[in-house]
């Protein structure tokens, strides 16, 4: 149904470990030490993102960790091999435009990845509407999207 709308849909390959859901232990959140995910993303792939970025179109990443393997690439311009990219706010984002993804944990890296997409205060908004109305939280919970 997405297709029939006219949406692209591109894809890449993650290879996503458990310290994505490591919690931050650090005051200093630049002192943490973020894993490394594995990552490639392909030549067509890039060639859609181009297209869409020179349409003056958005790029949608579905999922916290497509946000970290594009943003390598838009980065570093790495397409293949291990990420341990941490984002977090103040970030500018080089590629991703717009975000679906779950709601996270409290001091997760996942959190404040969110948080450096949109503003902290709105997501934390968010986040107690969420938890006011009972949403799903973590890997299996309610989603959204952010834009």
């Amino acid at each position: 149904k997405i297709k029939e709308k006219g949406v692209n849909i591109a894809y890449i390959t993650l290879h996503v470990g458990l310290g994505t859901f490591k919690p931050v232990k650090t005051e200093d959140i630049t002192k943490h030490k973020m894993h490394e995910e594995y990552f490639t993303i392909p030549k067509e792939t890039l060639e859609m993102i181009k297209k869409t970025k020179e349409n003056k179109k958005s790029v949608v990443a579905v999922g916290t960790t497509v946000v970290r393997a594009l943003e390598t690439y838009g980065k570093f311009g790495k397409t293949e091999g291990f990420t341990d990219i941490f984002i977090y706010p103040p970030y500018e984002f080089k590629i991703v435009d717009k975000l679906i993804t779950n709601f996270h944990l409290p001091k997760s890296t996942l959190l404040m990845l969110v948080s450096a997409f949109a503003d902290r205060d709105f997501i934390l908004k968010a986040y107690n509407e969420a938890v006011k109305e009972r949403y799903r939280f973590f890997s299996y919970g309610d989603a959204m999207l952010i834009v």
